[in-house]
């Protein structure tokens, strides 16, 4: 399976690792995933693995427009 958020589409970036004397090897950054259970519109049930970051935005309360909280 790979390490992709089903919402996001985030997914592993690479980049180098630097030492303290500057040698510089390859390495990467995986997206912190994980597995919810969420309900579509129809009432369905599903399992996804969504990142951190999406189910941060997904629980946040939805704001009334011009409110000025």
């Amino acid at each position: 399976m790979a390490r992709v958020c089903a919402i996001t589409g985030k997914r592993a970036q690479s980049g180098c690792k630097v030492s303290h004397s500057q040698r510089h090897t390859k390495r990467r950054w995986q997206p912190n995933l994980i597995a919810v259970t969420l309900t579509d519109g129809s009432g369905r049930r599903r399992r996804l693995r969504i990142s951190t970051h999406a189910l941060r935005t997904l629980n946040k309360a939805p704001r009334i427009r011009g409110h000025p909280s």
